[in-house]
């Protein structure tokens, strides 16, 4: 808003050039070369030397209430500067002490994404489900055990799920393209709700029905000592599974500043979270496993060997359930979290360039990734200030000076059009701070898209 005004100010200088024949005064551009303070409206000490001279000369026709442009009040411009000159001091403080806190708060820093020991899990369960699923066949064709079939039903769907999970992890690193600019990271969601609807279907629907369906026909399995040892021997591999994927929750959960078990109700990678829910899930289920082939070999009831299986699959349901609710939510377009949002806000609301924050967004777009937006408006005179700070406000004061005694407005029109076009670049580089602070306040920030907001219009 106040860039606007800036621009404005350039103008009305312009019109009062062509509209009065004498030495225009120089109290609209003076005050960005004169005061490092805000300054709410456009007026500077020059404006009271003009006023002394005009009363001087009742007859002259300088007086800017005199000619044909915008009228300017100069007593309430003198009251201004007075209380301009008193609070000099104190503005200073507040802004020395938000750039302060603002560079505090930027100094926070988590740990990089590790999408290395997402890859490890998923291989690792990858190789232990086929030799599982190796096993439990073997097992079952000796035992003709109706929890086994369903435990093979299990291990196969676990390594159609794993190899989906370890071809969305592979496509998901390819490099952003045009017809995607943003990449392929959400690529990855998309196959992990794939591998969830397999297990909701072929694991937990096939091995219920597949209980039902025996459940007062069944009979006791035979040679279930070998069912046994195929249980302890799986319980062992898979087991090792799950620490791997236990380990790659931590890690990510580390790299996320999260706790281990919000991580995995709302960590921002689903992979490695699909194989520890799975891997648990394959635990779990052989300990109901053994405890059904326990039962029906301590009562001689043969019932409890398909209630295993239903059980099994409700479990493996339960898994599915949580598995699709979870990359539902990153698929629509999910926020990144409260904490890390705050700190960016807080960090925009105190710098000294940013008068107000409008409609900020985020949105998760891959593991660890984040896209961050926020419409802007920017102080223009702290702005203006900066730059001048930067790059001399004698300089820029000389040339108007100088250009102000030209007879005609071409050369006050031309350093004109050169400082406006210093200051939108000075807001270009005020843009481009903003955004480096916000990447370093959150890492993950990949992108961020910050536009200047002009509230008049949206008012208009």
């Amino acid at each position: 808003m106040r860039t606007s005004r800036l621009l404005f100010c350039l103008r009305d200088y312009s019109l009062f050039l062509s509209a009065s024949p004498h030495p225009p005064p120089r109290y609209i551009i003076a005050p960005f070369f004169s005061s490092p303070s805000r300054f709410p409206h456009c007026l500077s000490s020059t404006a009271h030397t003009h006023q002394d001279d005009s009363s001087s000369s009742p007859s002259s026709s300088s007086s800017p209430s005199s000619v044909s442009g915008p009228a300017f009040d100069l007593p309430r411009f003198s009251r201004a500067r007075a209380s301009l000159s008193r609070s000099h001091s104190s503005s200073t403080a507040l802004i020395a002490f938000a750039r302060h806190y603002s560079l505090r708060v930027a100094k926070v820093k988590r740990a990089e994404f590790d999408d290395d020991a997402s890859q490890r899990a998923v291989n690792t369960a990858l190789c232990c489900n086929f030799l599982v699923f190796s096993l439990k066949f073997g097992v079952w064709l000796v035992t003709s055990s109706h929890v086994m079939l369903a435990e093979v039903v299990h291990s196969i769907a676990d390594f159609a799920n794993q190899a989906l999970l370890a071809y969305g992890l592979s496509s998901s690193r390819r490099a952003p393209d045009a017809l995607h600019p943003y990449g392929y990271s959400k690529e990855r969601f998309v196959w992990s709700l794939i591998s969830a609807v397999g297990i909701f279907c072929l694991g937990s629907g096939a091995t219920i029905v597949h209980g039902f369906q025996n459940l007062w026909s069944s009979h006791p399995p035979e040679n279930i000592q070998y069912a046994a040892l195929v249980i302890g021997g799986s319980f062992l591999i898979e087991g090792a599974s799950l620490l791997v994927a236990i380990n790659a929750v931590k890690k990510g959960a580390a790299a996320e500043g999260l706790e281990m078990w919000d991580y995995i109700w709302r960590g921002h990678d689903p992979t490695s979270v699909a194989v520890m829910t799975e891997d648990g899930a394959a635990v779990t289920g052989l300990a109901i496993a053994a405890a059904s082939l326990v039962a029906v070999n301590a009562t001689g009831n043969a019932i409890y060997d398909p209630i295993g299986s239903i059980i099994v699959g409700n479990l493996l349901g339960m898994v599915a359930v949580f598995l699709i609710q979870r990359n539902r939510h990153a698929l629509i377009g999910r926020a990144i979290d409260d904490h890390d949002m705050k700190r960016v806000l807080e960090f925009l609301k105190s710098d000294p360039v940013v008068d107000a924050l409008y409609d900020c967004k985020s949105e998760v777009i891959g593991p660890g990734f984040f896209r961050f937006k926020a419409e802007i408006d920017f102080n223009g005179v702290v702005v203006v200030q900066n730059y001048l700070n930067r790059t001399g406000r004698e300089e820029w004061a000389r040339q108007f000076r100088e250009a102000a005694k030209c007879e005609d407005d071409c050369e006050l029109l031309k350093v004109m059009a050169s400082y406006g076009e210093d200051v939108v670049e000075a807001l270009g580089s005020e843009v481009d701070r903003l955004e480096s602070e916000i990447q370093k306040i959150v890492p993950g920030i990949r992108h961020v898209d910050i536009e200047a907001h002009n509230p008049e219009v949206l008012s208009s």
